[in-house]
């Protein structure tokens, strides 16, 4: 069996709007990502200079709230002019991503950490990439439904502040 197929007409591509409540949303996502970047940065350092420990206090948290700043609904999934399928990025880049899914790799180095801080680590790299891959699979639902608000919740509670008193110095960061 052949499978052929057929051209998109150029012009009939639609320029994109924006959904309902898509800035606020953005918005609210690049806040809880440079949060999380805070947070991430507030983790205590190695006792000795290590590759993990300069790449936790440096590229994850700029990963972070590279991915979270550079969100963008219109880089979603869709048909390319011969009919098969782009895979949308949301608009977060290769290296962002991949910074992102090392991040179980690296852990096993960084044994300064306390477990409940590699689970917090984790969770944020895996709300992250989801956040990315659920604004790529089905933006309308996404921003519409409340669902990328209830990822950033769970992104907010992962990154919670240790102690009650360093919740001020991250916000005042912000």
């Amino acid at each position: 069996m052949t499978i052929a197929y057929l051209p998109l007409p150029a012009d009939d591509v639609p320029p994109y709007e924006p959904w309902a409540g898509e800035p606020e949303v953005l918005a609210e996502a690049a806040v809880a990502g440079r949060r999380a970047a805070a947070w991430i940065r507030s983790l205590p350092a190695a006792p000795a200079p290590r590759p993990v420990g300069t790449w936790l206090a440096g590229a994850l948290p700029a990963a972070v709230e590279a991915a979270m700043g550079s969100l963008d609904p219109a880089q979603c999934d869709r048909m390319g002019p011969d009919g098969r399928l782009i895979e949308g990025d949301a608009g977060v880049d290769a290296g962002t991503t991949s910074t992102l899914t090392i991040v179980p790799c690296v852990l096993s180095d960084a044994d300064w950490l306390t477990p409940d801080q590699h689970l917090r680590l984790l969770a944020v790299a895996s709300v992250v990439t989801g956040i990315a891959r659920l604004l790529a699979d089905d933006p309308g639902t996404a921003i519409l439904h409340g669902q990328l608000t209830r990822m950033c919740a769970t992104l907010d509670h992962a990154t919670r502040p240790d102690t009650p008193g360093l919740a001020s110095e991250i916000e005042h960061t912000l």
